[in-house]
């Protein structure tokens, strides 16, 4: 075995620790005051969830110090990236191997995607911390309640919730490559009306795209969020959420430096109205969502037309959800949910030719339910089912089931699931000229087992054993390069031939254990964790078979150390390790494992201004996530924040 990799498993078995919190409960002593939100779309004690989630609260997201969403994602259990290049780049997150397009993203109950990407799903590039207050990571298989793209999971996000009548927050950072962030909030609370607005801006020269660029392709982004409940009553109350981002990012070709860049512009609203009947037994929720992506990459060389590539995505969502409390040890959990989603791209050539966006569609009606039920102290079952039907492919059902059971209000926990999960073909894939719109759902199935044990607020531990298949994989199929043509290597509706198309063609496998926990002993404190993740291609007669799936390592840990002083000043050195992994499909090449180590320090000098400053990648390690383009090398950056 490489020693490198031994390294990392022995030192993250050693510090036996958790970044930030254990898994489904955090660190603390015990966990059923801990709430889940996601886990079940309905506020959930942690100590009831059968599915293996971790929680990341505003102490544990400010101590870290993240710019972007995935730098402390990163950071849990069974995570792994890939980005192509510094921050703005193509950025793909891997939920215990599953591909990229295949986890749900939410921001304060508003479901993000972008209709017009390849995969469908949502792409991390844009997204940073900017005002989250909160952050939960559920693993699995979990489209009994989010639907499409929950094979690998689901990662929510709700930004901070006023506690005062007027209050406020604000964040300033600068670093290494010009780089700024700024952020800031203002909000308030009444007896009818809960706001706040936040706004953030980074600019940043950065690093080249390719490793071998000479030039720095730099990124500038801007964004905006906002929430507002209006209590009408006592039983109703009317919810009003926005994000907002505009972002451009400079990026190279394949043989180094260009002059190109992209800009991308999304933005998501949501109106729910919220009401509770039968003396509050039952509350319902009815809403409407909605989700936009534009983007555009240009090409300043061009003598003509600079644009190069023109895409707009649009997701439309209709949702009822009711929740009906029978009894403190019986809940159900329904819903409806209709989505439309529409797409419209072109590739405009460099001539005066007109060019027009293609518009694409589908549709899917679903509904859901589940059932949880304590029938003993301690014990919790659930079991779901939920049925879609999309315009395209037609209908599809999946089911999931678990128990959790804790003897000793959450010190020791229990758990065992069973989940199905799938994803609708994007409308890249139905209907691009690689597209077939006849394209079936990807399914998986999963299952997983679980324990944790607290030892008082010293220590606790926590150990995972997950699997998962998945099939009808969709995968780009190349036609031959010679000899007649089948139908199928021609653009729908034209005699154009094409070199490949879209194809549920492969399947998967995936099983792993994931191990961790947090010490804490006076003043000192260690966290950490260890993922063992094997995700193989099971393509039957595939030359790959049994093969680990491309930029998937094996072996991913995470360890942090330090103090935390009475006095306001807490220290900590942070390390991650990736193992190596095959940088594409096929082919040998493959992408070196690798340590990172940072420092971070944060001093409260009076009670509402701390200052930080952290230094990544102290050693200078040279890494790449993808072959041939580049990454952060050290990087210091120094701050302010306030909260009042």
């Amino acid at each position: 075995m490489n020693c490198r990799i031994t390294t990392a498993t022995t030192l993250a078995l050693a510090l036996t620790a958790y970044p930030f919190a254990a898994q489904a409960e955090g660190a603390d002593d015990a966990s059923s005051d801990r709430i889940v939100v996601s886990a079940l779309r309905t506020p959930v004690a942690a100590d009831r969830v059968a599915d293996s989630v971790t929680v990341l609260d505003e102490a544990q997201i400010v101590a870290a110090q993240p710019i972007a969403l995935t730098d402390i994602l990163l950071r849990t259990p069974g995570i792994s990236l890939s980005r192509n290049g510094g921050y703005g780049t193509t950025t793909s997150l891997r939920i215990r191997g599953a591909d990229a397009g295949q986890s749900v993203m939410v921001i304060d109950g508003m479901r993000l995607s972008d209709a017009s990407s390849t995969a469908g799903g949502y792409g991390f590039s844009t997204l940073f911390v900017d005002d989250a207050e909160r952050i939960e990571i559920l693993r699995g298989p979990q489209s009994i309640l989010w639907g499409s793209d929950a094979i690998g999971g689901v990662v929510n996000v709700r930004t901070r919730r006023p506690t005062e009548p007027l209050e406020g927050s604000f964040a300033v950072e600068a670093g290494t490559h010009d780089t700024v962030s700024a952020r800031a909030g203002l909000g308030g609370t009444s007896e009818a009306i809960d706001w706040r607005i936040a706004a953030s801006r980074f600019t940043t020269d950065g690093i080249s795209a390719r490793s071998n660029g000479t030039e720095d392709d730099g990124f500038q982004r801007s964004s905006a969020s906002g929430t507002l409940t209006f209590r009408i009553t006592p039983d109703v109350s009317l919810d009003l959420r926005g994000y907002w981002s505009d972002s451009r990012n400079d990026f190279d070709g394949t043989s180094g430096d260009t002059r190109a860049y992209g800009r991308t512009e999304e933005w998501s609203g949501y109106a729910g109205l919220n009401f509770a009947l039968l003396g509050g037994k039952l509350v319902n929720r009815v809403a409407v969502l909605q989700t936009e992506t534009d983007r555009a990459n240009y090409d300043p060389a061009r003598s003509i037309r600079q644009i190069t590539f023109d895409a707009h995505g649009r997701g439309r969502r209709f949702e009822y959800q009711g929740t009906y409390t029978f009894s403190e040890a019986v809940q159900a959990v329904f819903g409806a949910e209709r989505e439309e989603q529409r797409m419209t791209t072109a590739s405009p050539s460099n001539s005066a030719a007109p060019y027009t966006l293609t518009p694409t569609k589908a549709d899917t009606d679903s509904v859901y339910g589940e059932l949880r039920v304590t029938p003993l102290t301690g014990l919790t079952l659930n079991g779901g089912a939920r049925y879609d039907h999309q315009s395209r492919f037609g209908g599809n059902t999946v089911f999931s089931a678990g128990a959790v059971y804790t003897p000793n209000q959450g010190a020791t926990v229990l758990r065992a699931s069973y989940d199905e999960g799938f994803k609708a073909p994007s409308l890249y894939q139905l209907f691009s000229m690689y597209g077939v719109d006849d394209l079936k759902p990807e399914k998986a199935k999963g299952w997983e087992v679980g324990a944790e044990q607290g030892f008082g607020e010293v220590l606790r531990l926590s150990a995972t054993w997950f699997e998962r298949d998945t099939d009808n994989l969709i995968d780009f199929a190349y036609c031959p390069t010679s000899g007649a043509l089948p139908d199928i290597c021609m653009v729908p509706g034209t005699a154009t031939s094409r070199f490949g198309y879209y194809a549920n063609v492969k399947a998967s496998h995936a099983r792993g254990l994931e191990l961790a926990a947090s010490a804490k002993w006076g003043i000192f404190f260690a966290e950490g964790n260890y993922s063992w993740i094997e995700a193989e291609d099971r393509t039957p007669d595939s030359a790959t078979y049994g093969r680990q799936l491309q930029r998937v390592p094996r072996h991913l840990a995470n360890v942090e150390a330090g103090v935390d002083l009475p006095q306001g000043l807490r220290a900590s050195v942070a390390a991650r390790y990736s193992g190596e992994s095959y940088n594409a499909a096929t082919g040998t090449a493959k992408l070196d494992d690798y340590w990172l180590v940072d420092l971070r320090a944060q001093w409260q000098v009076m009670e509402n201004l701390t200052l930080q400053g952290r230094i990544e990648n102290v050693g200078d390690e040279k890494y790449e996530t993808v072959s041939g383009y580049g990454t952060l090398g050290r990087t210091v950056y120094l701050g302010v924040r306030s909260r009042f």
